[in-house]
């Protein structure tokens, strides 16, 4: 047996079986990871990215064996994603520590700063989001052997790019997008035999309700002390 067929059986390996339902190691850790991730967008630390890779390598070999073919893809994109995301917060946090030093302010956290997005942002990323389905689910229709599920895989696939590209902007609309994943996530998973997925789908929903309310409230008292953004805070 090779090192990868090993680490292959052993991430996909049963952790433990409940209510019926089997629950595979990379199931478990992926999630479980992609919930501190969660956790930590949230607080607007800059460690979501690198807890979000993580997550990504992790639930590849879980999605593999589910046979969802959009899953495999969608954790690829969020480890690309993750670096980019990574760099865009560090760059925006950087800079808004030194707009705070220069105004002697005394904020140092190097926190993103977020906002909601302007129309014209939410447009374009409505209507990629819609493009990308449309091209996503109609390639797994040709190709019916890549997902059992086409366009919820689709779906989900290209929701959680949305979601991340708005996450990494600083956009409030990120929490949006993962709630309408999350609506499509949890009986996919139920039902491609990923029951640990399912269940932090629904925890998901729960924290993403919190982030979103907190991230809702800093836009607004962003955009009380700065007139320009007014617009786009409705």
């Amino acid at each position: 047996m090779s090192a990868l067929e090993w680490l292959d059986g052993t991430l996909n390996g049963t952790a433990f079986e409940a209510f019926g339902q089997t629950v595979k190691w990379s199931d478990m850790v992926g999630n479980t990871m992609g919930l501190i991730a969660l956790a930590l967008g949230w607080r607007r630390s800059i460690w979501t990215w690198p807890a979000q890779f993580l997550a990504g390598l992790v639930l590849v070999a879980a999605y593999a064996s589910a046979q969802l073919s959009g899953g495999v893809g969608k954790q690829l994109l969020v480890i690309g994603v993750a670096v980019w995301g990574w760099r865009q917060w560090r760059r925006d946090g950087g800079a808004a520590s030194a707009a705070a030093d220069a105004a002697a302010e005394p904020s140092s956290d190097s926190r993103i700063t977020v906002r909601f997005a302007t129309w014209r942002e939410r447009g374009w990323l409505l209507a990629g989001t819609a493009a990308g389905t449309l091209a996503v689910g109609g390639l797994f229709t040709l190709y019916p052997q890549l997902s059992w599920s086409p366009w919820a895989d689709a779906y989900i696939f290209v929701g959680t790019l949305a979601a991340m590209v708005a996450q990494a902007r600083g956009w409030v609309e990120f929490w949006f997008a993962w709630l309408l994943v999350d609506l499509v996530g949890v009986p996919l998973a139920f039902g491609s035999g990923l029951a640990f997925s399912g269940l932090v789908y629904v925890i998901y929903f729960v924290l993403v309700l919190w982030g979103l309310r907190d991230w809702w409230l800093r836009s607004r008292a962003r955009a009380a002390n700065d007139p320009a953004l007014e617009g786009a805070a409705t």
